[in-house]
This record gives structure tokens, C-alpha cells and sequence, in this order.
């Protein structure tokens, strides 16, 4: 395991102190996001990610989930985020966009990278990186998730799958739990989705192992 400079180690405390306080009224988000971060540090270090930025980007996640949906529909608007609909039909993504670029004004020592990362959980993205891949996963997968048979075998085949089939895989799942939940599809996630699985299509020589 990458063990953190000191300076990384006193950016990490101070993160988490932050943390608790922004999340300190959603003790189950707070949870859940440091249970993100101990996940997201397990994923990095499978997959060759940095440990510290993958443990601070899982820390901040749900940075914003601590306002309500109405505070994160008046602050997306503020911010000027442009989805092309209506913005609280999809007030479930805004949270990852509104805290990456309010992080960044909190934290300007932190690498763009995590921002990135923090901005995808939520949307993933045509162009993921490994740390967007990591938060991603990470997210889904965290122990507190409630076990199923899906769920089981993506956590099963971290470090034997590639970590882009993960990812894929993954989100997948996580439209399919949009649509059986009878929720706002943005389309913005089809066109991510049709990309990858173009991508895939192309791809004449798939290594690594493939979830079923």
C-alpha cells in the first residue's frame, strides 16, 4: 500500500474534517462516503490509480448531497450547468458537477483529476479516466450497497476484470436501475452508454475477463 507524505497525510485529515462537518447532519451519506473512500483506495491499488487522490475524491463525492434538491437545482442553475432539460428532472446528477466545481474554489492544491472524477460519479463520461473509473465503481460497489446477484459479481472480479469492463459493466447496471425504478433517464447517459458500446464493438481483441 502507497503510504502518504506527510503533507498528503495533514490534506487528508483536514478533508475529512471537512467532510464530517458539511455531511455532519447526513450521518448515512457521511458513512457512505467513507466507506467510497476505503472502496476507492482497494480499486486504485488493484488498478495501478494513485491511492491518496482516489481516497480524497471518494471523501468528497457527495459533497453536495449535504443541500436539499431544491439548493443543488438553484445552485446548478447558478453555475450555469446546462443539461438540455428541465433541471430538476434530473436533480439526482447534479450533486457530482455542483461540488466539483465548488471543491475546486476550497481546495485549488488538488489536481484536476479528482475534480474530473468527482464531476463524473454522477454522469460517468465518453472519455473516462482511471480515477473517473475508480470513483465510479467505487460508488456502486461500496460494502453498504445492498447485496445482489449482480452487485456480487462485480465485486467478485475486482482485479481479474480490466478496470473499463468494470466500469462498463457497472454502469450499466446502474441504467438498468433507472429504468426499472421508473426514473428520468438523462440523455446525456444513452449517448455515453452507445459510445462505450461502440467502442466495445471495435475492439477486435478483448483481453481480460468478461462479466457475464
Amino acid at each position: 500500500m502507497d503510504e502518504p507524505s506527510q503533507a498528503a497525510a495533514q490534506l487528508i485529515a483536514r478533508i475529512e474534517e471537512d467532510v464530517a462537518r458539511q455531511l455532519g447532519g447526513k450521518p448515512k451519506r457521511l458513512a457512505h462516503s467513507c466507506r467510497v473512500a476505503e472502496t476507492a483506495v482497494e480499486l486504485a491499488r488493484a488498478y495501478g490509480v494513485d491511492e491518496t487522490r482516489a481516497r480524497i475524491a471518494g471523501l468528497l463525492h457527495d459533497y453536495a448531497k449535504a443541500y436539499p434538491a431544491y439548493v443543488q437545482v438553484e445552485k446548478a442553475r447558478a453555475l450555469g450547468l446546462d443539461f438540455g432539460c428541465e433541471l430538476a428532472l434530473v436533480t439526482p446528477i447534479l450533486h457530482g458537477p455542483i461540488a466539483a466545481r465548488e471543491l475546486a474554489a476550497i481546495y485549488p492544491e488538488l489536481e484536476a483529476e479528482i475534480f474530473q472524477a468527482i464531476e463524473r460519479h454522477t454522469v460517468a463520461a465518453a472519455d473516462m479516466g482511471p480515477l473517473d473509473m475508480v470513483i465510479y465503481v467505487a460508488d456502486a460497489l461500496e460494502p453498504g450497497r445492498p447485496s445482489n446477484p449482480g452487485i456480487e459479481r462485480l465485486r467478485a472480479a475486482v482485479g481479474t476484470a480490466r478496470l473499463d469492463e468494470l466500469f462498463f459493466k457497472t454502469f450499466s447496471g446502474s441504467i438498468a436501475y433507472v429504468i426499472e425504478t421508473g426514473r428520468f433517464l438523462w440523455p446525456g447517459t444513452v449517448e455515453t452508454y452507445n459510445h462505450y458500446v461502440s467502442r466495445r464493438s471495435q475492439r477486435k481483441d478483448l483481453h481480460g475477463i468478461h462479466l457475464a
